[in-house]
């Protein structure tokens, strides 16, 4: 598979031939500090009081507030869109699930090739661009106008990552749960 290093945050690539390692792509990302991770975790906090939930539930925060800043920090691969016309003027796959649109984004090649094979499309040329994964969040998904979220590794089954419209994930405007707060202090009717 020959594709362009995840140096960029909007590099371009294209994927014929599954299956290649990839050696001049950039090591992961460096591991979150605490202090980090207690950031990410109080903004993916849904309960206003996290200290009354147990053990179990502040543990699954924490890991998805590391998961959640290592996707920020990382360059993933999106496919672009289907529809015809030049590479420039073409959007980023995605796919609609109950009234939501979620970007497709791919953690290397590898990942993009089981997604092709899923899909029946493992001969296609994949046209993808690398984009860091903060970028995505907080530029694309507001840019999209519909309720939008990022689906990590989709094919992947569980090992796969969905980060949902909410806040704390994208920003508040984008957020489908950004009414909330102003319904409970009385702002909506």
């Amino acid at each position: 598979m020959s594709g362009t290093p995840a140096s960029g945050t909007a590099a371009s690539g294209t994927a014929a031939t599954p299956g290649q390692e990839r050696p001049d792509r950039e090591p992961g990302p460096a591991p979150l500090g605490q202090e980090e991770v207690d950031r990410n975790a109080e903004l993916v906090a849904a309960d206003p009081e996290p200290a009354a939930e147990g053990p179990e539930a502040v543990a699954r925060r924490r890991m998805f507030a590391r998961l959640l800043g290592e996707f920020r920090r990382t360059a993933v691969l999106v496919p672009l869109g289907d529809e015809p016309g030049p590479e420039e003027e073409r959007g980023l796959l995605t796919a609609d699930f109950n009234g939501i649109r979620f970007i497709l984004a791919f953690s290397d090649e590898q990942a993009l090739a089981r997604y092709a094979q899923a899909r029946r499309e493992y001969a296609r040329e994949w046209t993808y661009r690398t984009i860091l994964g903060a970028k995505l969040l907080d530029v694309a998904v507001p840019a999209a106008g519909v309720p939008c979220g990022v689906a990590l590794d989709c094919a992947d089954g569980p090992d796969g990552m969905v980060f949902p419209p909410v806040k704390g994930i994208v920003p508040d405007e984008a957020a489908v749960d950004r009414d909330e707060d102003r319904a409970d202090q009385g702002d909506i009717a």
